[in-house]
C-alpha cells in the first residue's frame, strides 16, 4: 500500500554558506561535544591501525624490520595530515549547504547548482549506500578491538570475547530508543579523558627511541611504498584504516558548525593520535613481538592495562553511536529526497530536532552487526571488510565536491581540478589497495552497499513511474473546480484537506470522494507537501496559500530535507496569514493505493515486485507527516504500475 504523496519536489534556494551549528551552544561546548560525536570513530582507529599496517608491510608471522614501522608510521601521519586535516577540515567543511555537511547534503547542493543531474543523483545514492557498509562495520570492529584488550589481561579470557562483544553491541542498540542526549552530555568529556590517556601513554617510549620521530618526514613514506612493490600497495588499504571517520567529521558539520571541528581537530585530536602512533611504532621498533597488541602495550600490566581496556570498550562505544545516529540522520535525508519509502521517525529530544531514532532501522542495523561479529570472530578478519565502504565514499565526496567548488564558488574548472585532483587521485588510490582484500571480507561492505544501492534506485524509479502513470489518468483541478462552481453538489460543514504531490491535478481521494458521496465540504484544500534541497526552510516560507475560487485552496507546505515534517505545526503558521483552520472540524483525505504490476511497466518485473514490497514496508502518511489520526479519511484505490 502507498499514498499518493510521493516523491518529493525539488525547490532551488540559494546555500548561505555559513557552516555554523543549528545551536546556540557556546564555542567550549561544541567544541567538546564534536570531540565526542565526531571525532569517536576515527579516535578509535589506534586500537588497530597501526598493527594491521606493520602486519602487512611484514607479512604474517615474519619480524617487522625498523625500516618498515618508520614507512608504515610515516604513511599513517601523512594521509592524517592530507587526507583528514587538507581535505575536510581546510576545505570540505566550507562546502556546506546550510550549514549541513555530508554526502547527501553536498549531493543536494551540487544539484541546486547544475540542474537535476543524474549523474549527481547516482553518486549521492552510492554514497549513501556505501555509508550503511560503514554503519554496520564500525560498531562490529570498534567493539570487538576493544574487547579483545582483556586478551592482554588474561588468556583464559579468549572464549568469552565474542559473547561479551555481542552482549555489549545488544545494550548499544537497545538504548537507542531512549534518545542520545543524555549519554552524550558524557561523551565528550570521557572521549577527552580517552585522547590524554593515549597520548600521554606515548611519550616514554617515544623518549626510549627518538629515532622514531624520523618518520615525519614523507620521505619514509615515499621511499617505503617505492621499494616494497605490491607489499607497499596491500598496506596502503591498511594504512587507511588510521583515517576512517572523517566523512563523519564533515557529516556532523550542522550539528557543531565548521570552527569547533577544525579546533578540536588541531589542538586536541590531531597531536593525539599522531603522538599514540609514534608511540606505538617505538615500541614496536625496542621490541618486534609487541606488534601482537602495540597499542594495549603502551600500558603497564595490571590494573592500569585494565583499566584501559574498560575506556577502551567505552570509548569504541561513542564511536559506534556516532555511526548509528548518522544512520539515522541519513535515512530521515534520504527518504526526503526520495531515495526511500517512509519509516517511522521517533523525536527524542524536546530541544534539538536532530536527535531521532527509527526502529526499524535500528533493528537492521542491530542484525547486520551480530551477523558481522560471528560471521568474522576477531578485529583482525574485520579490518580487511572496513576500508571500501568508507574509500568509495571518499571518492565520491571529492567528485561531488569538485562540482560544487566549480558551479558553487564559481571558481574555474581548472582551477577546481587542480585542486581536487590531488585528493581524488589518493582517494582512488587508497580504494584500489582497498579492493585487494575483496575475498577476505571486503565483499561484505561492497554487498551491503550494492543491495542498499538497488533499493534507492528501485524506490526512485518506481516512485517517478507512479507518478508519471496517475497523472496520465488523472483530471485537471483548475478544470473540475470550474465544473463543481458552476453546478456544485450538495454541500456538508467544515473543511475537507485533500494531500496529494500533484498540485496541478484534482486528487484521486477527492475524485472517489465525489464519486461515492456524492458530497463536497463547504471548504476545500489542496495540500501540497514539498522538500526544499535546503536542510532547513525559514518558517516565514514554510507555507504559501492561493484562492483558486471562493471554495477551493491551495496550500502548499515546505520542509526541508534534515527536517521531520508536521502538517498540524505547519497549518498553524497558515491560520496566522489569514486561514480560517480549525483542526476539530477538518477532514484529512489520503488516497490508499494497493500497487499491482503491470504487464508492461517501465522496470523489470522483479524490479516492479521488489518497489510494491517497498511501498507496503513504508510507514503511514498520516504517522510520517503528525497528522491526527482521528481526523484522516483514506480512499482506497487499485493501481497497476
Amino acid at each position: 500500500m502507498t499514498s499518493d504523496v510521493v516523491g518529493p519536489a525539488p525547490e532551488t534556494a540559494a546555500a548561505n554558506g555559513h557552516g555554523d551549528a543549528h545551536t546556540t551552544a557556546g564555542f567550549g561546548a561544541l567544541t567538546l561535544g564534536s570531540i565526542g560525536v565526531v571525532y569517536g570513530d576515527i579516535g578509535t582507529s589506534p586500537l588497530y591501525a597501526l598493527r594491521e599496517a606493520v602486519v602487512a608491510a611484514s607479512g604474517a608471522g615474519n619480524v617487522p624490520t625498523t625500516a618498515a614501522v618508520l614507512g608504515v608510521l610515516s604513511l599513517i601521519l601523512w594521509a592524517l595530515i592530507v587526507v583528514v586535516t587538507l581535505k575536510y577540515v581546510v576545505i570540505l567543511l566550507r562546502a556546506d549547504n546550510n550549514g549541513e555537511g555530508g554526502t547527501l547534503a553536498l549531493m543536494a547542493l551540487a544539484q541546486r547548482a547544475v540542474g537535476k543531474g543524474g549523474a549527481i543523483v547516482l553518486l549521492g545514492i552510492i554514497s549513501g549506500a556505501l555509508f550503511y557498509g560503514d554503519a554496520v562495520i564500525t560498531p562490529a570492529l570498534s567493539v570487538l578491538s576493544a574487547v579483545e584488550g582483556t586478551k592482554d589481561l588474561t588468556e583464559s579470557f579468549e572464549p568469552y570475547i565474542v559473547p561479551l562483544t555481542i552482549l555489549i553491541l545488544v545494550a548499544l542498540f537497545a538504548a537507542q530508543s531512549r534518545g542520545t542526549a543524555r549519554v552524550a552530555a558524557f561523551f565528550g568529556p570521557i572521549t577527552c579523558i580517552w585522547f590524554a590517556a593515549i597520548a600521554v601513554a606515548a611519550i616514554g617510549p617515544i623518549l626510549n627511541q627518538p629515532h622514531v620521530l624520523l618518520a615525519l618526514n614523507p620521505l619514509y613514506a615515499v621511499s617505503f611504498m617505492l621499494h616494497h612493490g605490491i607489499i607497499g600497495f596491500v598496506t596502503l588499504g591498511a594504512v587507511f584504516l588510521a583515517v576512517t571517520g572523517a566523512e563523519a567529521l564533515y557529516a556532523d558539520l550542522g550539528h557543531f558548525g565548521k570552527r569547533p571541528i577544525q579546533a578540536a581537530w588541531l589542538f586536541i585530536v590531531l597531536p593525539s593520535l599522531a603522538l599514540n602512533y609514534i608511540g606505538q611504532a617505538a615500541l614496536v621498533i625496542a621490541d618486534p613481538k609487541a606488534i601482537e597488541s602495540p597499542f594495549f602495550q603502551l600500558y603497564p600490566q595490571g590494573w592500569i592495562r585494565g583499566g584501559m581496556v574498560l575506556l577502551a570498550t567505552i570509548a569504541t562505544v561513542i564511536a559506534s553511536q556516532a555511526v548509528i545516529t548518522g544512520a539515522y540522520s541519513l535515512t530521515r535525508q534520504a527518504i526526503q529526497l526520495g531515495l526511500l519509502p517512509r519509516f517511522e521517525i521517533r523525536h527524542t529530544s524536546e530541544a534539538h530536532s536532530g536527535q531521532i531514532f527509527m526502529p526499524r532501522i535500528n533493528q537492521l542495523l542491530l542484525v547486520a552487526v551480530v551477523l558481522l561479529v560471528l560471521l568474522f570472530r576477531s578485529s583482525s578478519a574485520l579490518a580487511s571488510a572496513y576500508g571500501i565502504s568508507v574509500t568509495g565514499t571518499m571518492v565520491v565526496t571529492a567528485m561531488m565536491g569538485f562540482v560544487v567548488i566549480w558551479k558553487v564558488w564559481r571558481w574555474s574548472p581548472i582551477a577546481a581540478a587542480a585542486l581536487i585532483a590531488p585528493f581524488l587521485f589518493l582517494d582512488l588510490t587508497f580504494l584500489a589497495a582497498n579492493l585487494l582484500k575483496v575475498f577476505e571480507g571486503g565483499w561484505v561492505p561492497l554487498a551491503l552497499g550494492a543491495l542498499m544501492i538497488i533499493l534507492m534506485y528501485t524506490w526512485r524509479r518506481g516512485s517517478r513511474l507512479l507518478f508519471e502513470k496517475s497523472r496520465k489518468l488523472e483530471f485537471p483541478l483548475a478544470d473540475l473546480v470550474a465544473m463543481l462552481e458552476k453546478r456544485p453538489p450538495q454541500r456538508v460543514p467544515g473543511t475537507a484537506v485533500f494531500l496529494t504531490s500533484d498540485p496541478l491535478s484534482a486528487p484521486t481521494a477527492l475524485m472517489h470522494s465525489l464519486k461515492h458521496y456524492k458530497v463536497l465540504h463547504e471548504k476545500n484544500v489542496i495540500l501540497t507537501i514539498e522538500t526544499a534541497q535546503t536542510p532547513r526552510i525559514d518558517p516565514a516560507e514554510r507555507v504559501k496559500l492561493e484562492q483558486v475560487s471562493p471554495t477551493f485552496s491551495k496550500v502548499t507546505l515546505k520542509f526541508g530535507f534534515m527536517e521531520s515534517p508536521n502538517v498540524p505545526k505547519a497549518l498553524a503558521i497558515a491560520r496566522k496569514l489569514g486561514w480560517q483552520f480549525d483542526i476539530m472540524s477538518t477532514s484529512f483525505f489520503l488516497s490508499r493505493r494497493a500497487l499491482k504490476p503491470a504487464a508492461h511497466s517501465g522496470m523489470p518485473r522483479w524490479q516492479d515486485r521488489l518497489f510494491i514490497s517497498l511501498s507496503r514496508s513504508a510507514n503511514d502518511a498520516t504517522d510520517y507527516f503528525q497528522i491526527p489520526s482521528g481526523r484522516v479519511v483514506e480512499v482506497g484505490t487499485q493501481v497497476t504500475i
